[in-house]
């Protein structure tokens, strides 16, 4: 009976969990975060990054630097696993992305991945 109660349990509670942080916490963090660090830099840049340096990026954070990381056949597989994997709009999914891509947590998370979409959106931001 403890290991079935156990059980059960341990995975309703990582469910809710997971709805939890996917719902609430890392849609709001990232893109406030982002903003309130770039609206202040006098006095907002000095206790920001020693508490989300403790904290690190969220599950859905780390889960969109992972989304983004595959190589994609095209756009439609691409928005298909958006949906499916990360259970959001991709319209949300670049505006999570957007912010993370200024976000010195994902940058120490995943240097790679989002010193390339740093790249791309330089580029694209010199061609208009």
């Amino acid at each position: 009976m403890t290991t079935s109660d156990s059980e059960p349990g341990a995975d309703s509670a990582s469910g809710a969990e997971r709805g939890a942080e996917s719902a609430s916490e890392p849609g709001a963090e990232p893109v406030s975060g982002a903003e309130s660090g770039s609206g202040e830099p006098g006095s907002g840049s000095g206790p920001p990054p020693s508490a989300s340096a403790s904290a690190g990026l969220s599950a859905r954070a780390r889960a969109v630097l992972a989304l983004e990381r595959r190589p994609w056949a095209g756009p439609g597989a691409k928005e298909r696993a958006i949906r499916e994997e990360l259970g959001m709009s991709p319209v949300r999914y670049f505006q999570l992305l957007n912010a993370l891509i200024e976000d010195e947590r994902a940058l120490r998370e995943d240097p790679v991945t989002v010193n390339r979409l740093r790249r791309v959106k330089e580029e694209r931001r010199g061609r208009r």
